[in-house]
């Protein structure tokens, strides 16, 4: 059973980076043709898809979050993590990490709140 978990900050403020780690057990991340998403629903929204690391390193990201987004992994700790800059209270969402494969996300974390404010 591949199980992820979110970790990081509950509060960031404004401008600055916001960094969460996703850690996998009961799966490698580097196991063939799957990629590892972030994914965030800010309050009263629908999911919005950020980026993906694929079982490569071959990062993807969402056209409108690629300037201030930075996906990157440790495969010796089976993490991936995300990193978004210049954070605006726009950004509090509740952020997922997800395993997909031919675009099905099959495993999901159970999601982090993350707020922006001063």
């Amino acid at each position: 059973q591949v199980q992820l978990q979110e970790s990081g900050p509950g509060l960031v403020k404004p401008s600055q980076t916001l960094s969460l780690t996703c850690t996998v057990s009961g799966g490698s991340i580097t196991t063939n043709y799957y990629y590892w998403s972030w994914i965030r629903q800010p309050p009263g929204k629908g999911l919005e898809w950020m980026g993906a690391i694929a079982y490569r390193g071959s990062t993807y990201y969402s056209p409108s979050l690629k300037s201030r987004t930075s996906i990157s992994r440790d495969t010796s700790k089976n993490q991936f993590t995300l990193q978004l800059s210049s954070v605006t209270p726009e950004d509090t969402a509740v952020y997922y990490c997800a395993r997909g494969l031919a675009g099905n996300d099959d495993y999901w974390g159970q999601g982090t709140q993350v707020t922006v404010s001063s």
